[in-house]
C-alpha cells in the first residue's frame, strides 16, 4: 500500500516513515503542504497522512484543495492540537481520520489499516460520476442511456480513473498503479482505448481525455 506521509519534522519523519516500512507500506515522505499537494497531483497514493501544522500550506489546506480537485484519497491528519474544534475541521473538510500528536505507532498503523479497509470497501461497491455508474463486483457499466460489461482489467481501469478523475496518466503510471506493472505500457494503452469506445457506446457525459500522451476521465473532446 502507497502512503504519503507530510510531516515538517523531519526526525519524526524519518522514524516513522521507517516503521511504517517495516510494517509493510510503501511510503513516500515530503516536509512542507505544497510538497504534499504536488505529490497527490503526481502520483496515485492509497493513503494521505497529513500533519496539519506544516509551511508553506498547512494540513487543512491540503486536504480541501485534494477534495476541490476530486481526490478522494483516504486521509489520517495529525496535530500536535487535540482540541475539538481541530478535529471538526479537518472531519468536515473531508478527513477520514483524526490522531493527536504525541501518538502510539501501534495506533497509528491501525487507524490506517482501517481508513484503507474502509477505502477498499468502498472501492468495490457501485461508483457513479456524472451519467454513468460502475457496479465494480459485477463489472457492470451503466448511463441513463444504455448499459454493458466490462471485462475485469476494464473494471479496474475505470475504478481507478473515476477515482482519479481530471488527474492525466501516462499508460506506464496507469500500469503501475492499477495492476503493480504486471502488465505492458502497450496493453495499458489498449484497455485505455477499448474503456474509451465502451463509454461511446452507453452515451456517457463522461470520456477518455487524451493530452500529451497522458490520459484521464473527464469532460471534453472525447
Amino acid at each position: 500500500m502507497k502512503i504519503l506521509y507530510a510531516e515538517d519534522e523531519r526526525q519524526l519523519s524519518s522514524a516513522v516513515t521507517e516503521i511504517l516500512k517495516m510494517e509493510g507500506f510503501t511510503v513516500t515522505p515530503v516536509y512542507n503542504g505544497r510538497e504534499a499537494l504536488e505529490k497527490t497531483e503526481s502520483d496515485y497514493f492509497d493513503a494521505v497522512v497529513l500533519d496539519i501544522m506544516m509551511p508553506e500550506l498547512d494540513g487543512i489546506g491540503v486536504l480541501r484543495e485534494m477534495r476541490k480537485r476530486g481526490n478522494h484519497t483516504a486521509v489520517l491528519m495529525l496535530t500536535a492540537k487535540a482540541t475539538v474544534d481541530d478535529r471538526i475541521a479537518g472531519l468536515s473538510e473531508g478527513a477520514d481520520d483524526y490522531l493527536a500528536k504525541p501518538f502510539a505507532m501501534k495506533e497509528l498503523v491501525a487507524r490506517l489499516r482501517s481508513i484503507l479497509r474502509r477505502q477498499n470497501d468502498y472501492r468495490h461497491s457501485v461508483l457513479k460520476t456524472a451519467n454513468i455508474e460502475l457496479d465494480s463486483n459485477t463489472c457492470e457499466l451503466r448511463s441513463d442511456k444504455g448499459s454493458l460489461r466490462l471485462n475485469n482489467t476494464e473494471s479496474e481501469l475505470l475504478t481507478f480513473l473515476i477515482h482519479n478523475s481530471d488527474h492525466f496518466y501516462s499508460a506506464e503510471e496507469i500500469n503501475d498503479n492499477v495492476w503493480n506493472g504486471r502488465e505492458s505500457p502497450e496493453k495499458a494503452e489498449l484497455y485505455v482505448f477499448y474503456l474509451k469506445n465502451k463509454l461511446r457506446q452507453i452515451h456517457a457525459e463522461v470520456g477518455i481525455v487524451i493530452s500529451k500522451d497522458k490520459f484521464a476521465l473527464g469532460k471534453g473532446k472525447i
